[in-house]
């Protein structure tokens, strides 16, 4: 926080050079980000985002480290499998819970999975007509939200992944749909959203794939054209799930993107150690994409005086 002098009054003799330590606010504004789950194969339902935790304000003890964990996106699946869920993130007394993988259609005739609980649920797999509907993945209370359910008598390819700022869409055709938008944050000085949720894909000509949430989310597959996509690493987005070619050419699924952690105090001195540090105007921030420690130094929590 610096050195500030205080100028000595007319008449009085004191020692000079005498430094005073006072106690200041040992707090911090957090971002936790999960890592977001993987995307449905056969027609399968996007990934849910990482969960998504932010605050400010938590008191931090002075010559104290703190465990970094970052959550690695949930991995695609591959042939006829659901969506792996994402791993989670931690900071403190803060778990954000990974994304939910995406469900999938076994085959013709059969009803698709339930996309899977996490931070955002992942979506349904897709149904045909013949076979009962299927819903999205369940969100943790804070973190996020559901993943997308058919509804509707129709054929249908997989539902959207949940995001942190909105649910994944509901399907009822076969066209793909979009995964749920993110939430923004500015500590870093800089607007960014996190923690989209993965479209889903196409199932069969003409039909195009959905779109991932903003903040990260994977697109789903378009038919006969391009694959699906990941979601993008440090943002916690759900990945893209795959759909259904013609005639009967599955595509997998996409990985989930790897989480973030972020750390940030007032003043424009560094008092922490770890991460990667940067010196928006105000603040100092931490940012984690990796495993490692926040430690405060022994003068996290003090201001020097100096008296002349």
């Amino acid at each position: 926080m610096g050195i500030r002098r205080l100028g000595r009054p007319a008449g009085y003799n004191y020692p000079t050079g005498l430094n005073v330590a006072i106690a200041a606010n040992t707090v911090v504004d957090y971002l936790v980000v999960a890592g977001g789950g993987g995307g449905g194969a056969l027609n399968g339902g996007g990934g849910g985002a990482g969960g998504f935790l932010t605050g400010s304000n938590h008191p931090v003890t002075v010559s104290t480290p703190y465990s970094i964990t970052v959550g690695g996106g949930g991995p695609k699946a591959i042939g006829a499998n659901d969506g792996t869920n994402g791993s989670n993130s931690s900071f403190s007394s803060f778990t954000s819970i990974g994304g939910g993988g995406g469900g999938y259609q076994p085959g013709p005739a059969i009803a698709g999975t339930n996309g899977k609980n996490g931070g955002s649920g992942g979506g349904c797999g897709g149904s045909d007509v013949s076979a009962p509907r299927r819903s999205g993945g369940t969100a943790t209370p804070g973190q996020g939200n559901n993943g997308g359910s058919s509804t509707g008598p129709g054929t249908t390819t997989g539902g959207g992944g949940g995001g942190a700022g909105a649910v994944g869409s509901d399907v009822s055709t076969p066209a793909g749909v979009n995964g749920g938008s993110g939430s923004a944050s500015s500590i870093t000085g800089t607007p960014a959203t996190y923690a989209g949720g993965g479209g889903s894909g196409g199932r069969d000509a003409p039909n195009g794939g959905g779109s991932g949430g903003i903040g990260g989310g994977g697109n789903g597959s378009v038919d006969g054209i391009s694959l699906s996509t990941d979601g993008t690493p440090n943002t916690g987005g759900g990945g893209g799930s795959g759909g259904r070619g013609t005639p009967s050419a599955y595509f997998d699924g996409a990985n989930g993107g790897k989480g973030i952690v972020i750390i940030r105090y007032a003043g424009a001195t560094q008092r922490a150690t770890g991460g990667t540090v940067s010196t928006p105007s105000g603040y100092v921030v931490h940012t984690f994409t990796g495993d490692g420690t926040f430690a405060t130094n022994s003068d996290f929590g003090s201001i020097t005086y100096s008296i002349n």
